[in-house]
């Protein structure tokens, strides 16, 4: 899978999130941003992402995720400082 497979997956699978993707073969890095994850520990938010990739990560298609998650308002507050 390329990156912009993975974004239109992740996009599809949580609603109303932006999706950032890089991908270098089987390694994909994902940034993910959206009120999905408002009020969500760590754990919780890397299930529901997880939980949208969970096919091509047991095909192997995808073998290493490294993910970032953020509700829109820990975005905001990370990109305006």
């Amino acid at each position: 899978m390329n990156a912009d497979e993975i974004k239109i997956l992740l996009e599809t699978q949580l609603a109303d999130c932006d999706v950032k993707v890089e991908a270098d073969g089987s390694h994909v890095n994902i940034i993910v941003i959206g009120n999905i994850f408002e009020s969500k520990r760590s754990v919780q938010r890397q299930q529901l992402v997880y939980a949208a990739l969970r096919e091509h990560i047991a095909s192997g298609t995808i073998h290493a995720v490294n993910m970032k998650t953020y509700s829109k308002h820990e975005w905001q507050q990370l990109t305006s400082s």
